[in-house]
């Protein structure tokens, strides 16, 4: 955070001393706008950082040459590059026959029936996005009532945007408090706190809440179905840029139109970070 100086420095002299001309003194180094190192400076623009995305869950598309005893927590790393353990992220299609069950993936009991992954033909994608616009249908009616009287907030990237391009004068500590005392998110706060269990609208989405009801139900939807990241089978890893939701709509275009274009055989598996 930039600090603004206390006042202006006062003269050393009082009133009475008489006004002399003297030869006005030449500014110190640091400000001396004729040096190179100023010169050089000027020219340099600031670079931006940006702040690096957070990445729960990741889809990964499964090379067809890869065994299923693969699929273990110390076999993904080697086999993937990424510490990561199966997850249930995927819904399997109802009905399934006997001998679909076992081309499953960490199929377990349940209505839809949660799993870790298998063939895209046999992952009901459709009902998890229809489900996953419903729930953030009704967390948005509830984020409405919570914030209501409460102005736009400014969203957590933004800030922390700010820390990583001047951590010294803008410190973490900083960021988080100026993000944490809007209104809005005490508003939030205080409701989860008096609300609490699953399913609650959180400030981590707080951009995507200001987005409008139908634009966090599209990104609920989608990001039901690939998740934070994904990786494709030729080795090829799709992310956003930053947690902004810029970015992460991105990231969902460039995956979504990925998922478009797999083979009804393709396995998924969805794996935690």
């Amino acid at each position: 955070m930039t600090h603004t100086p206390n006042g202006t420095p006062l003269t050393r002299h009082g009133s009475r001393v008489p006004t002399l001309t003297a030869k006005p003194a030449p500014p110190p180094p640091a400000l001396a706008t004729s040096s190179p190192a100023y010169a050089a400076q000027r020219r340099t623009p600031r670079q931006a950082v940006t702040p690096a995305p957070t990445i729960h869950m990741m889809i990964v598309c499964l090379p067809d040459d890869l065994p299923g005893e693969a699929l273990t927590a110390h076999q993904l790393a080697a086999h993937f590059g990424v510490p990561a353990t199966l997850t249930a992220g995927f819904w399997a299609v109802p009905g399934l026959r006997r001998w679909q069950r076992r081309q499953m993936i960490g199929l377990r009991k349940g209505q839809p029936a949660p799993c870790s992954g298998g063939p895209v033909r046999l992952l009901d994608l459709h009902g998890m996005r229809q489900a996953a616009a419903v729930g953030a249908g009704i967390r948005h009616q509830i984020w409405q009532q919570a914030v209501h009287g409460t102005r736009p907030a400014t969203p957590w990237p933004t800030f922390e945007a700010r820390h990583l391009a001047n951590p010294n004068r803008y410190p973490l500590q900083a960021a988080a408090t100026d993000f944490h005392t809007q209104p809005r998110v005490h508003a939030m706060r205080l409701h989860a706190a008096t609300h609490p269990g699953p399913g609650q609208p959180g400030i981590g989405e707080l951009e995507m809440l200001q987005a409008g009801p139908l634009a966090y139900q599209h990104y609920s939807a989608a990001t039901a179905v690939v998740g934070d990241a994904m990786l494709t089978a030729d080795g090829r890893k799709l992310a956003p840029a930053s947690d902004a939701l810029t970015d992460r709509t991105t990231y969902i275009e460039q995956a979504l139109h990925h998922l478009d274009t797999l083979a009804p055989d393709q396995r998924l598996i969805a794996v935690a970070l």
